[in-house]
């Protein structure tokens, strides 16, 4: 017997988590479930967390997380569990396969098969936020290259031991040269070990168009974790129904699988709700924990449910469908159909020689860092926010080459010789930078900077250091430059 970890959840999860576990069962996975208890339910009874004592201590014992749909406030109260347990237990990988099931389950692609791989613990999702001025707030979007080079090496790997023939990586590149320029650039470095593999890359905006209209022509798709989280979901809803489709999110400790929708607190109690991407999201763990061939028995005989006309209301068309049934109904269909496989539908079959290494996240040498500037940010809210008052007084704080070279305000330059016609908020970037000839800046000289700035009556609200790395500015330049 495998002991895994299981959340009910919140909403309809509790009776989709039953239909998905009797499934299980009955399909022979000889699993025994440890239960935690996280979410709302576990917040309004006065845990701020909405995790329950014991729950980090579970997983950490069975290494396998099932988890329900949880609810997660909007605004306040406590923040995702699925983000917060992603990252800390280091979950990197989310792995979203997005099948179409024609005719039985509509959709305008009717050969789509794609595997979105997203990256799971960085980018925006770090959640470092900040109010900086009353007009502005700040979120920070993080790009690590151990990250990177992990997320890609295994977007390759998978690809290689499931027989896909291209990885396609979407990244916006052309306007965030340094963060998905990174993750673009090691994407093409790993794609170079894997020579049998084809891979493209596109721009989010075109390629997320092209995806939403020709599906059919991607394969695996790797992308940070934003443009993954939108775009799988997505992905899962031009194939048929984002209701359908099941989720793994893979580390080196451990392993979580869910659904992708959410707990429909509107559904919940009622019988209604499809158990489907839940039940897929199982047959991912069955897969993980190496019991292949009850993944495949479960998989197929809900292939075969599906080709029967078995459908829950949200899939149900009077022109396919031969019964409509209830969440406890649909497992019991499913059950029924056991050691069955679909005949229109395609079977799946996992061999047991199917295991897919989990990449160690890679340690890098430093390379040369050399302080050359600071970005200083400022609160100023003179009357007229005109940046040709503001340069020059600030200019004033410049000392032994040190040198305001140029304000920007959201990104675009302002001064000097900026545009009149650009509206400016109260939120300033000021570059102070060495001469080329410098010798580099020791951080004394920029407290000392601080200090001058603070002198002349403005508020310093934050600080960049610009380096250069191994001769290369680690920094952007500002738009309009």
């Amino acid at each position: 017997m495998t002991t895994i970890t299981v959340a009910r959840g919140d909403g309809i999860g509790p009776e989709i988590m039953d239909a998905c576990l009797r499934v299980l069962d009955a399909a022979g996975a000889e699993l025994e479930y440890e239960e935690v208890h996280v979410g709302e339910r576990v917040y309004l009874a006065g845990n701020t967390s909405g995790i329950e004592p014991g729950f980090w201590d579970s997983i950490r014992r069975t290494k396998v997380f099932y988890k329900a749909p949880i609810t997660t406030p909007q605004g306040s109260g406590f923040k995702s569990i699925n983000v917060t347990t992603r990252k800390t237990l280091g979950l990197f990988a989310n792995v979203r396969p997005c099948r179409a099931f024609h005719p039985f389950v509509r959709t305008r692609h009717p050969d789509m098969d794609v595997v979105i791989i997203r990256e799971n613990e960085e980018d925006l999702y770090a959640g470092i936020e900040h109010r900086q001025t009353d007009e502005v707030y700040q979120t920070l979007k993080l790009i690590s290259r151990p990250g990177t080079e992990r997320i890609c090496r295994y977007a390759f790997a998978y690809a290689r031991v499931y027989g896909r023939r291209k990885v396609t990586c979407f990244t916006k590149d052309n306007i965030m040269k340094l963060t998905d320029g990174l993750f673009h650039r090691v994407f093409e470095e790993v794609a170079r070990e894997y020579p049998e593999i084809e891979h493209e890359h596109w721009i989010v905006d075109i390629g997320a168009a092209k995806l939403a209209d020709s599906p059919e022509t991607f394969d695996v798709v790797v992308l940070p974790n934003l443009y993954g989280d939108v775009l799988s979901d997505v992905a899962a809803q031009i194939a048929g129904s984002v209701g359908m489709a099941g989720s793994a999110n893979i580390g080196e400790h451990a392993a979580m699988f869910e659904a992708i929708h959410g707990s429909a607190p509107r559904r919940a109690g009622q019988n209604l709700a499809n158990p489907s991407g839940l039940l897929m999201g199982g047959v991912l763990m069955l897969v993980h924990l190496g019991l292949r061939d009850v993944a495949a028995r479960v998989h197929n005989a809900w292939l075969r449910t599906l080709e029967d006309g078995i459908h829950t209301y949200d899939v149900f068309r009077e022109d396919v469908s031969r019964q409509k049934v209830g969440t406890r109904q649909f497992a019991d269909a499913v059950i029924e159909r056991l050691g069955q496989k679909p005949v229109s539908l395609a079977a799946v079959a996992y061999p047991s020689e199917q295991a897919l290494a989990i990449p160690p996240a890679p340690r890098y040498a430093p390379g040369e860092r050399v302080l050359r500037g600071v970005d200083v940010f400022l609160f100023w809210n003179d009357r007229d926010r005109d940046p040709n008052v503001l340069g020059p007084l600030l200019a004033q704080a410049s000392s032994d080459g040190l040198e305001l070279s140029m304000i920007t305000n959201r990104g675009l330059k302002v001064w000097p010789k900026g545009a009149p016609e650009t509206f400016c908020t109260d939120h300033w970037r000021c570059r102070f930078q060495l001469d080329d000839r410098a010798p580099p800046l020791e951080q004394d000289r920029v407290f000392q900077l601080l200090s001058r700035i603070g002198k002349l009556g403005f508020d310093v609200i934050k600080t960049e250091h610009l380096y250069y790395f191994d001769g290369e500015p680690g920094f952007s330049l500002g738009q309009g430059q």
